[in-house]
Parts: C-alpha cells; sequence; structure tokens
C-alpha cells in the first residue's frame, strides 16, 4: 500500500509539475524514430519542496534513497507508456532509465558535504551539495548508459526479448555494467551481449577543491598546518562540457567509492549550479566619511587609500605609486564566474625585492582569487593521464586558470624559464591559452586542441640589481628609459603598466621603512601608525569588494581624452623603420585605468578626470620603456608632493590641473584632426 501511495503521489506531482508532458513528449521522439531500442532515458526534474509538501513519504525516498525512488518513477512511467501507448517498441519497465535531476537541497547541514571536514560520508547513497572550484577535468569519453544480455543456451526462453537490461547506476564502474561472466536466472547458463543495442552517453570526469584551499595559494599563513585534497566529480551526459576550469561551481551529486591503484572517493554529478556573485556589505564608516571630507575633489580619495594602504607592510606615505596601480588593478578583478574583460598587469622593476614581494603578497590577500603562483608548479595548464584509467586526458589548471577572475602573482620574473616567458607573453597578448593534446602519447588515433581563457591579471616583478644586470651596460639610452635588458623585449611590451621603485628616490624615504621594518620585527602583530587602526584590512577587503561590483560607463569627456590621447601618443611614437611602439592592447589598458579609478572612486562614470590619471600612469610606463617624447611626464607626475595633510593635498589637486590642460594641449597638437595626420590616419 504505500509504495502504491507513493506511485499515486509521483504521477499527481509530474502531472501538476509539467513533467508528464515533457516525459510524452520526449516518448513520442523515441517512438518517430522507428527503432528499437534497449533502453529508454528519461530526465524528470525534481523540486525537492514541492514534492515533500505533497507527498513526505516519497520527498524523504527521492531525497535518502534516490536509487529506490526512481524505482518508483519508473513503474509509474512504464504504465504510462503502456496505458497510452505512447512507445510502441517497448517491451519491459527495466528498458525504462529514469534519471531525477534536483533542483536544490534543503539548506540544512545534513545535506552539505564540506570538502574540509573528514572523514566525508559516502557510505550512504544519498544526494548531497558540496561547492568547489575545478582544478582539472578530462577530456570526453564514452561509457555505457545502457546494455541488452541475452541467454546463450537457445533453447531457453531468455534467450530472446529484453528480460536482461542492465544499466548505469550512480557510482558504478563500466566493468559493473558490461562484462562476460553473468549467468541466466532461469537456466544459469552464461549470458552475452547483444553488442548492437548497446546505448553510449557522454563522460567527463573533473577535480574540484574548496575555497579555503585558495589560502595554500596565497602565501597564507596563521601557524597552522595546512591540508587540502581535491574531489574528483564524474559529469555524464547533458552536465558534461557545463564546468569550466578556474570556475566555482555548487554540485548535487550521490558520492561514491571508486577502486582505482587505492581507493577513492568521487561523485556522481546529477545537478550543476554555478554560483551567484556575493552581494558586498558595503563600506565601512570611516571609509565612508573619508569619502564625504574629499568630495570636492576627483582625486583626493584615491591619493589617499594609496597612501594609507598596507601600512602592516610599508609605512604610510611610501611606495604610494605603487600601491595605487595594485588598487586599480585589484578593483578590476571579479568574485564570480563572470568573464573579466579589462585586466590590468603590473611589471615592476625594483631593487628591494623582499620588500614590493610582500606587499605584492599582502594584496593577493585581499581579493577571493589572489594566486601566488609556486616556481616548482605550472602556470599554465599541462596534459596528465587519468588516473581512473577511462582512456582519456586530464588536463590540469595551473595557476593562471586557477586566478579567474583575479590576480596571479608570479614573483621574480628571473626565477622563471625562457620557454615559460615566452609562453606568457602570447598569453598576455591574446588572453587565451591553447592546449596541444598528442593522440599517440594519449592512447588515441586522432591530434586534439583546446582553448582556454586566461581572465586574470599578471603582477611581476624583477631586481634592478641582481649580478647578471649589474654585467650588463646597455648604451644609448634615452631621456627617462629604463635599462629593461633583462627582461625580453616582447615580454616588456605586452605587459600594461612598466613601474620603478627605487627606495632611494624622493618618492621612498629609506629612513621610514628601516624604522618600520625594525618596530615590525620587534612587535609583528602591532598596529604601528593611526591609518592601521582607523583603516582595517577588513575595511580595504569591504571596499574592494564594493568598488568592483560596481558597473561604470565613460562619460563623453572622459572617452574623447582617452581616445586623443591613445592616437597622438601613437603618433609621436611610430617611424618608418619599427613602425608604432604602442601595442595593439594599449587601448584596452588606458580604458582599464580610468575605469578602474573610477571604481576607485566609487563613482559609476569615468570622467576626464580618472583619464588623466590613466595618461599619466601609461605615459611614465611608456617613458620607462621607451623614452620621453614631446609628451614629457615627471616619473612622480602622480604623486608630486608627499602627501603629509590637506595644504599638500591641495597642492597635487593644482598640479593635477595643469597636468590635465597639458594633456589637453597635447592632445589638439598631435591628435586626430591635426595637420600632422593624413586623410587615412
Amino acid at each position: 500500500m504505500s509504495s502504491l501511495k507513493m506511485k499515486e503521489a509521483a504521477l499527481i506531482y509530474l502531472d501538476r509539475s509539467g513533467g508528464l508532458q515533457k516525459f510524452i513528449d520526449d516518448c513520442k521522439y523515441y517512438n518517430d524514430s522507428k527503432q528499437s531500442y534497449a533502453v529508454y532515458r528519461f530526465n524528470i526534474l525534481i523540486n525537492p519542496s514541492d514534492i515533500v509538501e505533497l507527498d513526505a513519504e516519497l520527498g524523504n525516498h527521492i531525497l535518502h534513497e534516490p536509487l529506490k525512488a526512481a524505482q518508483v518513477f519508473q513503474s509509474v512511467c512504464f504504465t504510462a507508456v503502456k496505458t497510452l501507448s505512447l512507445i510502441g517498441q517497448l517491451q519491459t519497465e527495466t528498458q525504462i532509465n529514469i534519471v531525477l535531476k534536483l533542483t536544490h537541497l534543503p539548506p540544512l547541514r545534513s545535506y552539505s558535504l564540506d570538502l574540509c571536514e573528514f572523514p566525508l560520508d559516502y557510505a550512504s547513497q544519498r544526494f548531497y551539495m558540496m561547492q568547489g572550484i575545478v582544478i582539472a577535468m578530462t577530456t570526453v569519453t564514452k561509457y555505457t548508459q545502457g546494455a541488452r544480455f541475452l541467454c546463450s543456451d537457445e533453447a531457453c526462453p531468455l534467450s530472446k526479448g529484453f528480460q536482461y537490461i542492465r544499466v548505469h547506476v550512480p557510482g558504478a564502474t563500466e566493468s559493473a555494467t558490461v562484462r562476460n561472466d553473468f549467468l541466466c536466472n532461469l537456466c544459469s547458463s552464461s549470458l552475452q551481449e547483444d553488442r548492437k543495442f548497446r546505448v553510449l552517453g557522454d563522460k567527463q570526469i573533473v577535480e574540484i577543491i574548496t575555497a579555503k584551499a585558495l589560502h595554500a595559494f596565497q602565501g597564507y599563513s596563521n601557524n597552522q598546518p595546512c591540508r587540502f585534497q581535491s574531489l574528483t566529480i564524474f559529469l555524464r551526459d547533458e552536465s558534461v562540457s557545463k564546468m569550466n576550469i578556474g570556475n566555482e561551481y555548487k554540485i548535487i551529486g550521490i558520492p561514491a567509492c571508486v577502486k582505482t591503484s587505492q581507493t577513492a572517493v568521487c561523485i556522481e554529478a546529477n545537478s550543476i549550479i554555478s554560483c551567484n556573485p556575493k552581494v558586498p556589505s558595503g563600506i565601512s564608516d570611516n571609509f565612508k566619511h573619508l569619502l564625504s571630507l574629499t568630495s570636492s575633489s576627483c582625486w583626493k580619495f584615491t591619493a589617499i587609500l594609496a597612501n594609507i594602504f598596507a601600512s602592516q607592510i610599508v609605512p604610510p606615505g611610501t611606495y604610494n605609486l605603487l600601491k595605487l596601480c595594485l588598487l586599480m588593478s585589484l578593483v578590476q578583478t571579479t568574485d564570480h564566474n563572470k568573464e573579466l574583460k579589462n585586466c590590468l598587469d603590473i611589471l615592476i622593476i625594483t631593487s628591494d625585492t623582499l620588500l614590493v614581494d610582500r606587499l605584492l603578497n599582502f594584496s593577493i590577500n585581499l581579493v577571493p582569487r589572489g594566486i601566488r603562483h609556486p616556481v616548482s608548479t605550472e602556470i599554465f595548464p599541462t596534459l596528465s593521464r587519468n588516473k581512473y584509467g577511462t582512456g582519456a586526458v586530464s588536463i590540469q589548471a595551473g595557476s593562471a586558470l586557477l586566478a579567474k577572475g583575479g590576480i596571479c602573482f608570479m614573483g621574480d620574473l628571473a626565477s622563471h624559464k625562457k620557454d615559460k616567458l615566452e609562453q606568457l607573453q602570447s598569453v598576455v597578448e591574446s588572453r587565451s591559452i591553447t592546449v596541444y593534446i598528442p593522440g599517440k602519447k594519449f592512447g588515441d588515433d586522432v591530434n586534439q586542441q583546446m582553448t582556454f581563457p586566461v581572465q586574470c591579471s599578471f603582477w611581476s616583478f624583477v631586481d634592478m640589481d641582481s649580478s647578471s644586470r649589474k654585467n650588463m651596460q646597455k648604451t644609448n639610452t634615452l631621456i627617462g628609459q629604463m635599462d629593461c635588458s633583462l627582461i625580453p623585449a616582447n615580454l616588456l611590451e605586452a605587459f600594461g603598466l612598466l613601474i620603478s621603485c627605487n627606495e632611494s628616490s624622493p618618492c621612498y624615504p629609506l629612513l621610514s621603512t628601516v624604522q618600520h621594518t625594525l618596530k615590525k620585527a620587534i612587535d609583528p602583530e602591532g598596529q604601528l601608525y593611526v591609518a592601521s587602526k582607523k583603516f582595517t584590512t577588513e575595511d580595504f577587503e569591504k571596499l574592494l569588494a564594493f568598488a568592483k561590483s560596481l558597473n561604470v560607463e565613460f562619460s563623453l569627456e572622459a572617452e574623447r581624452m582617452i581616445h586623443g590621447y591613445y592616437l597622438a601618443s601613437r603618433r609621436i611614437r611610430t617611424d618608418s623603420i619599427s613602425g608604432s611602439k604602442l601595442s595593439a592592447s594599449a587601448l584596452k589598458y588606458l580604458v582599464s585605468l580610468a575605469e578602474s579609478h573610477a571604481r576607485l572612486n566609487l563613482r559609476n562614470k569615468v570622467l576626464k578626470e580618472d583619464a588623466l590619471i590613466a595618461a599619466l600612469l601609461f605615459e611614465t610606463s611608456l617613458t620607462l620603456k621607451y623614452g620621453a617624447t614631446v609628451f614629457c611626464v615627471a616619473p612622480n607626475a602622480v604623486f608630486p608632493f608627499e602627501l603629509y595633510n590637506e595644504e599638500y593635498l591641495e597642492q597635487r589637486d593644482i598640479y593635477l590641473t595643469q597636468c590635465q590642460q597639458q594633456l589637453q594641449q597635447f592632445i589638439a597638437t598631435y591628435g586626430p584632426g591635426t595637420t600632422l595626420f593624413t586623410s587615412d590616419e
């Protein structure tokens, strides 16, 4: 009676939810094909909340005994097929393969599978929800959905028909579905597969890790041992190719134990849900107050942010230019699976690599996808053999794909080999990486290739005082040009921003840095400055999260200024021999710089003041690469004065206003519409 009641509830649910009509439409497809199938596969969408409200027993069955619940729906669907004559070729109930697809699970702890907890409950074959980031995936291969077996004894009545049907169930291996040692229940003769009725489906294997495990890639340390392990997810049929490397997903699935060279826990995926972006909680009261105090200026707020940023690492007022660029790069990141359109790559030339390394490492911890690339590992995807013996090739993410939507901090550029730097240059220019899969090496007849978008910003630095650099003297250096002979020329051009950090210059006073280092050595956890107490690391995390969630658009003035500067700069940096020194991506970097400065000001509109900062930063970078031109920008143009008080901020605003007038004059002289341009240009 209980079984009959559940079947009745299942039929009512199918009718109310529209599942019955979809089932009838699917049956029509099978019936119209006029082909006899061994297995007819149907997906039924289940909303647990609705079905529990309709019938608690059936809902409990679905959530905790999904394989038995599928049999209830199998019986209901078979009865419907026979009653309504939906599929003329169908003979037995076992030919119907029902897959229950859940929309969600109850938001209760018992239905969540935390990848950080041990041991994992994989003994009970029921649905769990887990969340993780894809770090590896295989190519798509085939598996057996279902097969027909016949008794080998022709005199046996089971040597015909569709009595012996085997279908794949969650957690089962290929040998559990198809092998040669099955026996007939009637005469005990061996069963033989009728191969022409075998039904194949697509299969893909992915590996995920919890987002908490990213701390291991961020140079993060709380003096506690850190261990993380990936979890294997089996995707089948319509779920195949729905997950991308680097993205984060919620997965509803059934745990299973798979025996390879060693026993491993895996998940048979049932439903895949892309993670929604987190809604920013806003900014702290102290930042709100600071924003209101500086509302009369378009430059003061970001200047103060750069001045006080990372006071745990460097004293306020030092490395302001670098800190501003880091903040601007951070607000161009994303927290979810959204495409990152405008990256902001930064290459730093410095004589104090230790301090710069600490500063960059501190910064990447402020965003969810800040990855510090370990030199001993691969930065771009690599290939390996799949450990489950499926014949598929496993593609491992690498640091760049793992940092999707965030920052990939590569450390010292000199620590990477020449071939990796060439690969980096290609990726920075194209924002994609192509992986070639040789067929012969991995047991396939056909060579394959897969292309992955690289959606992260790259940070790196070069030691200007390295021994190899001292032995190389570059001649004929132009005014303002930096000796970048250690960096491959093409890679130097590919990086959007080149920043020089020399603490012996007035911009980086050495004494305050030494005092800061000594005080932190005595009291590592101490807050040395008022700024550290008023504007905490958590405050900056909230500020960045809010700023990067803003949708910004360009004002007409800002757009004209950006395009005018780009065309004028391209004009004066073009010669008949080597062509233009501005790369094809220069305009994108200018747009990204202007956007990020507007976001950092917590504005939705890019103004001409943002365009000025973008032009000054970009021109400073070009001067370091190629030397100064007619639009001569001082190395400290963005921060011409040390920011001690309000008076110095006012002086900076006056100076930047003068720079804006010079930029407009430069555009008017060398930009579009001037006599220097031909009609074609």
